[in-house]
């Protein structure tokens, strides 16, 4: 079992940028393929972006392509989400997600049900 904390989640201005950090524990990072994802007030919560087990892949909805850019260092089991040109509708809370997978390849998972592990999340807020 993995087990994973959020970090550098804060206040911004439109246009500012963020950087977020996702650490693990309980077991070495480079077994899983690795997502974050987001959730606003009432809605649903959905991926913002997602990176292979050896980082040669990485996914990115069109909500945040050009802006966010998910990056991950094995070594110390740490996955990072760097966050440009942020807007207002970027606010939610943010949260790092685990699944693990057996073959070292370029696959992504981009579901929500597909991640078997979660961290508690980091509120990021937009201001305009």
């Amino acid at each position: 079992q993995v087990q994973l904390v959020e970090s550098g989640g804060g206040l911004v201005q439109a246009g500012g940028s963020l950087r977020l950090s996702c650490a693990a524990s309980g077991r070495t990072l480079s077994s899983y393929v690795m997502g974050w994802f987001r959730q606003a007030p009432g809605k649903e919560r959905e991926i913002v972006a997602a990176i292979s087990r050896n980082g040669g892949h990485s996914y990115y909805p069109d909500s945040v392509k050009g802006r966010f850019t998910i990056s991950r260092d094995n070594a110390k089991n740490t996955v990072y989400l760097q966050l440009n040109s942020l807007k207002p509708e970027d606010t939610a809370v943010y949260y790092c997600a685990a699944k693990r997978r057996d073959f070292i390849d370029l696959y992504v998972y981009t579901r929500r049900a597909d991640y078997d592990y979660w961290g508690q999340g980091t509120q990021v807020t937009v201001s305009s």
